[in-house]
């Protein structure tokens, strides 16, 4: 049987190669960026982004695409299903991820057309397309990514407190940060011989991790930190996510 490309390169962790560009694969002068630069990233999230149609006629609740140095892989999970289906297309020696996803999208657009032309139902073009994938009932956290929520509150605020992220977390928040506060203000306070400028901004700090204790609020981030992540509900890619520290 053959190996998923994830497999059979080491791609099993779910983390990047190091030093590969996520958009066209280089390793030349990428030191520790991700990107080789920012239009070799916007013309693969364009790429993407204009063949939505395909996904569409795959009905496509989520769908991922990455690459290897021998293959583009795009996973689809569409509606309703229980099944992963992967589309695995060889790399040419001579083009980019971009240009090999955009010849992948147009030839299987063009096989969805023809079956729909001759069966007259879209239904039937797209589990022609589908029977022609890789399929495995498999876990379906290979195309949904954990949703990871990330608090709104400034680093700098923390910082005064001298409090990390992880404390945020803690059921017993609002007396943390009170005793935070107590220990900075004995050491900073200006009738102690501290500094008034500190003070003020650890007292600003106080002000606002309580203010947010009685109410957090948080950005909610979903994707991957190896592959690109379609979402159907917004018919939107979204580009791998940097590795994060909560």
């Amino acid at each position: 049987m053959t190996q998923h490309p994830r497999q059979k390169e080491g791609y099993g962790s779910g983390h990047p190669k190091k030093n590969r560009c996520l958009s066209c694969g280089t390793r030349e002068n990428m030191g520790r960026r991700r990107y080789c630069s920012i239009d070799c990233r916007q013309k693969l999230r364009y790429t993407l982004d204009v063949r939505t149609g395909l996904l569409k006629a795959l009905n496509a609740r989520y769908a991922t695409f990455y690459f290897t140095d021998t293959f583009i892989v795009m996973d689809v999970l569409p509606y309703d299903a229980k099944e992963i289906f992967s589309f695995i297309f060889p790399r040419s020696s001579d083009k980019k991820p971009a240009e090999d996803y955009s010849n992948m999208s147009d030839k299987l657009g063009n096989e969805w057309w023809s079956e729909k032309k001759r069966t007259h139902r879209n239904y039937l073009a797209t589990r022609y397309l589908l029977e022609k994938a890789k399929s495995k009932k498999t876990s379906s956290s290979l195309v949904i990514p954990k949703e990871i929520k990330l608090p709104i509150i400034k680093e700098s605020t923390l910082t005064c407190l001298k409090l990390g992220k992880s404390t945020l977390n803690s059921p017993e928040l609002e007396k943390i940060i009170k005793s935070a506060y107590r220990l900075q203000a004995k050491k900073h306070h200006p009738d102690l011989g501290g500094d008034t400028d500190t003070f003020r901004k650890i007292h600003q700090a106080y002000q606002d991790l309580i203010k947010w204790a009685e109410n957090p609020s948080y950005r909610r981030r979903r994707g991957f930190r190896d592959k690109w992540f379609y979402d159907g509900h917004k018919n939107k890619w979204l580009q791998p996510k940097p590795y994060l520290k909560i």
